[in-house]
């Protein structure tokens, strides 16, 4: 792979991770456009971990409150203390416990469709019908931009839903972060908080899927060339611009401006193949 080849992958793995339109679709696309046909599995770890630093650098307040009461949660019930009581009364440990839970589905899901990998990163179909999907799931959620419903809890049932969602967006073309939040806002979640939870339920899935990775990772050797490297740092840098554009556009009820986007390019992929 060549420099400039790694850093324009970096720089979409950094724009399409956030933004509604699909990072796997668009990196797929991206390898197919390259020629590029050989396993990248040491790149595609690194600017994964480089969009999964720029949530932790826009979420840090969050992250380190909710370990602070996972921590005073566990101190407490060590020392036979009363706990239950926390759950209802600390959002930062709701939160963390909403994010477990989310989470297991998502790991369950994104196994089993691991096992089709070879077949879903293949097909420029695939991605075509899936980013049309997505544009609709986006055009949709405009409807229910409100506020939230205060009387409708999100709990268990809803983050479980929404980790649903999370597993089965690792299918090229489907965009994480813009089927989960739609998903949030579905469910009566308000959109700030459906992002919020969004983008916190990365976290685990983003290092779970690293993590799975670094078996085949030590087979192919762990030498981190310069486009790497270069690859991670842009797709760092375009993964903050891109947060921060799609909580703006989120937090002011224009999320689903991505959908004509996601139509355009997921029938441009379908006629190339067509035609």
């Amino acid at each position: 792979m060549e420099l400039h080849q790694g850093i324009i992958l970096g720089i979409i793995q950094g724009l399409t991770e956030f933004l509604p339109v699909s990072s796997s679709g668009h990196l797929v696309l991206g390898q197919i456009f390259f020629g590029i046909t050989q396993s990248q599995l040491i790149f595609d770890i690194s600017v994964h971990m480089g969009t999964l630093l720029a949530v932790l650098v826009v979420y840090s307040s969050d992250i380190l409150a909710m370990i602070s009461s996972v921590f005073g949660f566990l101190l407490k019930a060590v020392s036979s203390k009363p706990v239950l009581h926390l759950a209802a009364e600390d959002k930062n440990l709701k939160m963390a416990g909403l994010i477990i839970i989310g989470s297991i589905p998502t790991a369950i899901i994104g196994l089993i469709l691991k096992q089709f990998e070879h077949v879903l990163f293949s097909s420029e179909v695939l991605v075509g019908f899936m980013l049309i999907l997505t544009g609709t799931i986006l055009w949709v959620s405009r409807k229910y931009y409100s506020s939230g419903n205060t009387k409708k809890i999100f709990g268990i049932k809803k983050a479980f839903s929404i980790g649903i969602v999370q597993g089965l967006a690792v299918i090229p073309g489907i965009s994480r972060s813009g089927s989960t939040i739609a998903t949030g806002m579905f469910l009566g979640i308000d959109r700030h908080t459906a992002a919020k939870f969004s983008f916190l339920l990365s976290i685990p899935a983003i290092l779970g899927a690293q993590v799975l990775s670094i078996k085949d990772m030590i087979k192919d050797g762990l030498t981190i060339d310069p486009v790497t490297i270069y690859a991670t740092i842009a797709s760092f840098i375009t993964g903050l611009i891109a947060l921060k554009i799609l909580l703006t556009l989120v937090h002011s009820g224009r999320f689903h401006l991505f959908a004509p986007y996601c139509w355009l390019i997921g029938s441009l992929v379908l006629l190339s193949k067509i035609i």
